[in-house]
């Protein structure tokens, strides 16, 4: 077997394990979720006025602060929706799969036995303020 052969082997057993199917799920939901598609669009445009008004030569400060603020509730209303709240939920379970997989790929690129390794364990707090990097 080839490294290559082995990677398609883990991709197979990524796209069989349960986080990855309740990820997949959860991003199909909010593609089909009209609501949200519209919330979406809704976001860009305003994002988009706002990123041409903030380029404006004559730019209007009451303009750009309206626009910041119709973003950040649309925003929120985005990321309050139950769908999302999945969504994002279940992508925090699937990166965590896939950083213990880098983890125990990179320790074994550093000589670690393959057959003993564990994923290095990492205490997150959410917050980037007092982080010294990503694993």
């Amino acid at each position: 077997m080839t490294v290559l052969d082995a990677v398609r082997n883990l991709g197979e057993a990524i796209q069989n394990d349960e986080r990855f199917l309740r990820y997949a799920k959860a991003k199909l939901e909010n593609d089909k979720n009209a609501e949200l598609q519209e919330l979406i669009g809704k976001f860009n445009v305003i994002r988009m006025n706002l990123d041409e008004t903030m380029t404006d030569e004559n730019r209007d400060e009451n303009k750009v602060k309206e626009l910041n603020e119709d973003l950040r509730k649309v925003y929120m209303e985005i990321m309050s929706k139950d769908s999302m709240v999945e969504y994002n939920a279940s992508k925090v379970d699937l990166d965590g799969l896939l950083n213990d997989v880098n983890s125990v790929i990179m320790q074994c690129v550093d000589g670690a036995d393959p057959k003993t390794v564990e994923p290095e364990v990492h205490s997150c707090s959410g917050s980037c303020d007092s982080c010294g990097g990503c694993h």
